[in-house]
């Protein structure tokens, strides 16, 4: 009961609000671009104003990117220098002052240079506290001799002051091609943080250089507390820690909420020759946050606008339009349930819905003659799937209508009913030796004989199925049934067709005839297998033959029988 209830409800809120919803949605459309224009120009300069964001911001970062790779190819170039002269030199010692000699100083993000033997001790450095420093542990020697390639370090405190450095190492192997030193340079990442600089004191963005552990090489100033820390601990960017790091790709861009709720967008690039990358964020809610806050004003003040204007199309579209569309609805509903003279009524409608009127009742009376049209296909289709195409007779189907319809009207004017069950005699020999295009052209002239016998006797003509054919006689007793069947025997043998297969050298044909008086305890199909009883019985006496056998009802001693003829 609860879910009729329901359902009851929800037709009835349908009914009601179903046009009137609609017409106050056509008067929001109508409105509402108005109200929407400003909130619309304002998206507009909030978009332009984060593209304008965005293009500097890649400016900074392709800036800030360029710079790094800059640094890093300035040491490459300076270690592969090293290593040539290290190749070439007679000694250890002629290397060393040749090293000490050629150090630059315009590159003062390199802290030191130094040599290691092949057995990962330091043999020279610019820095004599370092000579005898066992790095054969370290995994940037191990890398660089393996891959005999320029190898960059992850983060690293220098001893004894504790200063982050990253350790660059290009093997002498690389040029000799046999195991031998390997040229290292310690890079002070301080300078790598003032490289940082133009990142410096803005407001909304985050600046950091991480290794490919994730800890944090460099940053701006601002931020310098970061180095040294795992991108993990950092908290507007550790969300895209894993994604950023994990990428293949050498540079890229997303958009993420930071755990402050505020969302930012994020461009990271891979400094080349390295595992670093440079990842820089820009808070866009800073960025739009006036903007924003004028688009929500906007947007409130055009929904007071529409709702305003919702009520009052709902109110003057009820007499406008709702009304005469219920009129409308009304005529067509008679003119659905069968009502074929329903016309809309043009006096009470407006203006604008004439046409609509005029157009409806023109509708129907091109629907009521289509209707008139249909009844008449339908019933010479009817008549079509009654008829045999090959004989011109009715068919099976047309046969057994006609036969009800015959049987019902004996049965109550109390007439006799005659049935010729026909068979043509051999056929199947008769196609066997003819072919199947001759018999065609055997059972058409058949047909139409029977046709004309049918007409004469007042009867009723079909094709029963394959050489097998019927004719029902309406008030013809049993003698008078013989004599028509005798007449349809003569008629296909005066036909004269030829079969020299059959005993007559032509074509016969078999007919069993059987009559009755239909009452209640017989049916039809008796009818029918009484012929075909008799037609059977022409057959076994050697076809060329009429043999009768019919239904007679006669009163003995007050109780019902049959007997044959």
């Amino acid at each position: 009961m609860p879910s009729i209830r329901f359902n009851r409800n929800r037709v009835r809120l349908k009914r009601i609000l179903g046009i009137r919803a609609r017409l106050a949605l056509l008067a929001v459309i109508l409105v509402a671009p108005l109200m929407f224009e400003r909130a619309r120009s304002l998206e507009s300069a909030r978009s332009r104003q984060i593209a304008l964001a965005s293009e500097e911001f890649s400016t900074l970062v392709k800036h800030s990117a360029d710079t790094q790779r800059e640094v890093i190819m300035s040491v490459e170039t300076l270690l592969k220098s090293s290593a040539y002269i290290r190749a070439s030199a007679a000694g250890i010692g002629r290397s060393c002052d040749m090293l000490r000699a050629s150090l630059p100083l315009n590159l003062p993000w390199i802290r030191n240079i130094m040599i290691a033997g092949q057995d990962g001790r330091v043999q020279c450095s610019t820095d004599n506290n370092d000579v005898g420093l066992d790095v054969s542990s370290r995994s940037y020697f191990r890398k660089a001799q393996e891959t005999r390639n320029f190898v960059f370090s992850d983060f690293m405190l220098a001893r004894p002051e504790q200063k982050p450095i990253i350790m660059a190492a290009y093997p002498v192997s690389a040029i000799t091609g046999e195991p031998s030193a390997v040229m290292l340079a310690a890079v002070n990442l301080a300078w790598m943080s003032k490289i940082m600089s133009n990142l410096d004191g803005r407001p909304g963005i985050s600046a950091v250089l991480v290794d490919r552990a994730g800890t944090v090489l460099a940053a701006p100033s601002d931020q310098a507390n970061l180095v040294g820390r795992s991108l993990d601990s950092v908290p507007l960017l550790s969300a895209i820690a894993e994604t950023a790091m994990s990428s293949d790709h050498n540079e890229g861009s997303m958009s993420f909420a930071a755990a402050d709720g505020s969302r930012r967008g994020i461009t990271f690039t891979r400094i080349a020759d390295t595992g670093s990358r440079l990842i820089v964020s820009i808070d866009e809610t800073r960025v739009t946050a006036a903007i924003d806050q004028d688009i929500r004003t906007a947007y409130l003040q055009a929904g007071f606008v529409c709702l305003f204007v919702l009520l009052g199309a709902l109110i003057a579209a009820e007499q406008l339009i709702v009304k005469p569309i219920n009129l409308l609805a009304a005529t067509a509903k008679r003119f659905g349930l069968g009502d074929w003279s329903a016309r809309a009524t043009t006096a009470r409608l407006p203006a604008e819905f004439m046409p609509l009127a005029k157009a409806f009742n023109a509708m129907a009376a091109k629907l009521a003659q289509r209707e008139r049209e249909l009844v008449e296909a339908n019933d010479q289709l009817t008549v079509i799937a009654s008829i045999d195409m090959l004989s011109g007779l009715a068919n099976r189907r047309g046969f057994q209508s006609r036969l009800d319809f015959e049987w019902i009207r004996a049965q109550q004017h109390g007439g006799e009913l005659s049935l010729l069950m026909i068979d043509v005699d051999h056929f199947k020999l008769f196609n066997d030796t003819y072919g199947h295009p001759e018999g065609d052209v055997c059972l058409r002239q058949i047909g139409e004989t029977l046709s004309e016998i049918a007409a004469s006797s007042m009867g009723f003509a079909g094709r029963y199925g394959g050489e097998e054919f019927c004719l029902l006689v309406p008030n013809a007793g049993g003698e008078r049934a013989l004599e028509i069947g005798e007449i349809v025997r003569m008629a296909v043998l005066d036909l004269a067709l030829p079969h020299m297969t059959s005993g007559h050298q032509c074509v016969t044909v078999s007919v069993g005839v059987a009559c009755a008086r239909p009452n209640p305890s017989l049916a039809p199909v008796d009818l029918i297998e009484a012929a075909d009883a008799a037609l059977y019985a022409a057959k076994h006496r050697g076809r060329n033959a009429v043999v009768a056998h019919g239904f007679i009802q006669i009163v003995e001693d007050g109780t019902d029988a049959l007997r044959a003829l």
